[in-house]
């Protein structure tokens, strides 16, 4: 019996066995509802607008300078934490297969092994065109929506939850006081108080309910772990599409000549090369493989594959001499905020919000940020203590403006990302932030010299704003 004949019966006993009494994903919603979540955002930030935005932010002053102008390594960057969220999403589906009864999902984690290392391409997995390709742009977009509903519907849930959690505490404090504290005299107590609390709690008992049956928590687990794999794997063909042309070692998309039932981006692979938009190299297209049904070798070795995921991994951890690597950014990030809004109060708030600015400012600044800014005031009056010329406050404001332009959206993006990555942002479908547009991989000498540039400028605006008044 040939292998597509093996295939073929195991597809037909698989597809004969009854799920109906799957479990549930019951307590696992949460964190099925942020894998999805996770997947929405990343299939919504490789989209060809949000793309050529990356590409953007990437040759903007602030990247090039702190970062890196080199576009490719800073792809590589892009590339690498795609990736590395994609892995996250899928450790979450790998933990929900052992409940499934379907064994093509109960051994995700292996198949998620061969499609990294190449299966999409060769169509080596017997599950591929289950499980992900095959896929109109239509049916995509419909498990998109549907992932998105689902995490809103879990996001509800879990905040209906925490609410009902917060109520039976109260009642259960309630009922504790009452044992303890003797029986109350009839004149002391209040009627209707005990009743009306236990009817909220009912109320809210039963809004839970109701979200439960409405949500993941009452679906079969094989169904909604089908779901996340198909996305898992329509969105590793997307970064493959995206990034594969400038990411060398990248395991190969399907063939361009496959585009069309594997339509994950409008326009195929063409969409991001036939675009000059930077010096990016772009290695001449590999020789099409054709595609097999049978099991031979795939294209790269799965520990050469790993190898070459493990660099990538790697690549997210920012060296010594940045502003990650020191810990610093988000502090960082903080302080450029502030300076910046202490700009605008100088101007707008008057002098009394402008001082509490500059103390918390000041609080804020490491010891060594602190020494630098006292040596170069001082340097500052050395050379220009002497001039009382009203017009300077307004040339120290425009300089500080200057630096500010190109150092702010990088210290907003750094806020962004972290915000976007706190648990309380589980649920977030939206395209998120990048590493590389935040102070994470930033060289740290050079923001600490533009901070200091900065708090300099705005001293020295004040002090001339002050002696201008003064006169």
């Amino acid at each position: 019996m040939g292998v597509p004949k093996v295939l073929e019966n195991l597809r037909g006993r698989i597809g004969s066995i009854d799920f109906a009494d799957s479990p549930v994903v019951g307590i696992l919603t949460f964190e099925a509802a942020a894998a999805m979540a996770r997947l929405v955002s990343l299939h919504r930030s490789l989209a060809e607008g949000q793309f050529l935005h990356l590409r953007q932010s990437m040759r903007s002053q602030g990247v090039a300078y702190l970062t890196s102008k080199d576009q490719s390594f800073l792809l590589r960057l892009a590339c690498a934490e795609s990736l590395a969220e994609l892995d996250k999403a899928a450790t979450s589906v790998a933990r929900l297969c052992p409940k499934c009864r379907d064994p093509i999902l109960r051994r995700f984690d292996r198949f998620y092994d061969d499609v990294k290392a190449g299966a999409l391409r060769l169509g080596r997995v017997a599950e591929v065109d289950r499980l992900g390709l095959g896929s109109t742009e239509k049916d995509v977009e419909k498990r998109l929506k549907n992932m998105e509903k689902w995490v809103a519907a879990a996001s509800k849930l879990y905040e209906e939850m925490e609410e009902l959690g917060g109520l039976e505490a109260a009642e259960l404090r309630v009922e504790q006081q009452k044992r303890h504290s003797g029986p109350i005299p009839k004149q002391q107590q209040q009627p209707g108080v005990s009743t009306v609390q236990s009817e909220v709690v009912s109320a809210q008992r039963h809004k839970v309910r109701r979200l439960k049956e409405e949500s993941l928590w009452s679906k079969r687990v094989d169904k909604i772990v089908e779901l996340m794999v198909r996305a898992v794997i329509t969105v590793f063909a997307r970064i493959c599409f995206v990034f594969g042309p400038y990411v060398l070692g990248f395991p190969p998309a399907p063939p361009e000549r496959h585009y069309s039932r594997f339509p994950l981006l409008p326009g195929g692979l063409d969409l991001f090369t036939k675009r000059s938009s930077g010096p990016i190299h772009r290695p001449s297209a590999a020789k099409e493989v054709p595609i097999v049904s049978n099991s031979a070798p795939i294209v790269m070795r799965k520990d050469t594959s790993q190898k070459w995921f493990d660099e990538m991994r790697n690549l997210l951890q920012a060296g010594p001499s940045t502003v990650g690597g020191s810990g610093l950014a988000l502090r960082y990030a903080n302080i450029i905020e502030l300076a910046e809004k202490l700009g605008k109060s100088m101007s707008e708030d008057g002098e009394e919000a402008a001082a509490a600015d500059r103390e918390e400012l000041y609080e804020m600044l490491p010891s060594g940020m602190r020494t630098a800014v006292r040596a170069k005031l001082r340097e500052c009056w050395r050379r220009e203590g002497g001039t009382r010329d009203a017009t300077m406050a307004e040339g120290w404001r425009e300089a500080v403006g200057r630096i500010l332009a190109w150092l702010s959206p990088v210290a907003r993006d750094t806020l962004r990302w972290q915000e976007e990555h706190y648990m309380e942002q589980r649920f977030y479908t939206r395209p998120r932030a990048l590493l590389l547009q935040t102070l994470h991989f930033a060289d740290q000498e050079k923001t600490e010299a533009a901070i200091v540039e900065v708090l300099v400028g705005l001293s020295c605006a004040h002090w001339y704003q002050e002696q201008a008044q003064v006169e």
